[in-house]
């Protein structure tokens, strides 16, 4: 057999460097889009969710089995967490391969584990860490409003001032959570295809959806009324919604980190 027929051989093409390409230009630090972009970014996740429906409720389906089956045994839930940037990941490798036109198959949800596993596994850590870091945050700003809600109650007698104070702080804890979990979606590929750390993908992810608030704010409310249209036929939306968000989230950072020619 000939070298060039052999099927393990290592494939030739650049697999990282999307820097300048048919894709577009990529933006380093992310760029500016409107708030009208969250809705496109959904618009666009459902056009490839069309392009190979059953593929992508089978990877779909599967991922969430991953994650139930291990969330359930203690420990193992943990690393459970480590994992979804792989599979994330994974299937961003298979939105790329669609836009080069070579389709979506269900082993793309696997993809991670052979291409740069030890830094997708490292987002899943560092993620999990800052969650933890917020957590305590978000405890202890929990316990003063508490303390704070029921002297008011006591002062004015109708608990106006607790009310607005436990408004505030659910505001703030969201205000923080979201940028981490876009960060999170943003980072595998930035990792994958730029070659940027996990730190600094995890990084870059959290200020570009800073910066863009506006545009994940539209994007979170239209999935939520997504989600309650999705729940109402015994859950069975669920089979198209959640493939549709996998796509869109990959719609989304090639939104944000590309400059069309």
């Amino acid at each position: 057999m000939q070298i060039d027929d052999n099927p393990f051989r290592p494939p030739s093409a650049r697999l990282y460097d999307y820097s300048e390409s048919s894709f577009g230009t990529f933006i380093p630090e992310g760029r500016l889009v409107s708030a009208g972009s969250g809705l496109q970014w959904l618009s666009r996740g459902w056009e490839m969710f069309r392009t190979a429906p059953g593929t992508w409720i089978g990877i779909a389906v599967a991922f969430m089995a991953v994650m139930l089956i291990a969330g359930m045994v203690p420990l193992l839930n943990i690393a459970a967490n480590l994992l979804i940037p792989v599979f994330i990941g994974g299937i961003s490798i298979g939105c790329r391969a669609m836009e080069e036109g070579e389709g979506i198959r269900f082993e793309h949800l696997f993809a991670g584990f052979a291409r740069q596993p030890g830094g997708l596994l490292m987002v899943g850590l560092l993620y999990l860490l800052a969650l933890l870091v917020v957590a305590v945050a978000v405890g202890i700003i929990a316990t003063v409003t508490g303390i704070a809600a029921l002297a008011t109650i006591g002062l004015d007698g109708t608990g106006n001032t607790a009310a607005w104070a436990i408004v505030v702080s659910f505001l703030a804890m969201i205000l923080v959570f979201a940028p981490l979990a876009m960060a999170v979606w943003l980072a595998p590929p930035l990792l994958l295809f730029h070659e940027l750390s996990a730190y600094q993908a995890i990084k870059t992810g959290v200020l570009v959806a800073l910066r863009n608030f506006p545009s994940f704010l539209v994007y979170v409310l239209l999935v939520l009324v997504a989600a309650v249209l999705a729940s109402l036929p015994l859950l069975l939306g669920w089979l198209v919604l959640l493939p549709v968000l996998y796509a869109s989230l990959y719609a989304a950072y090639r939104d944000l980190f590309f400059a069309e020619h």
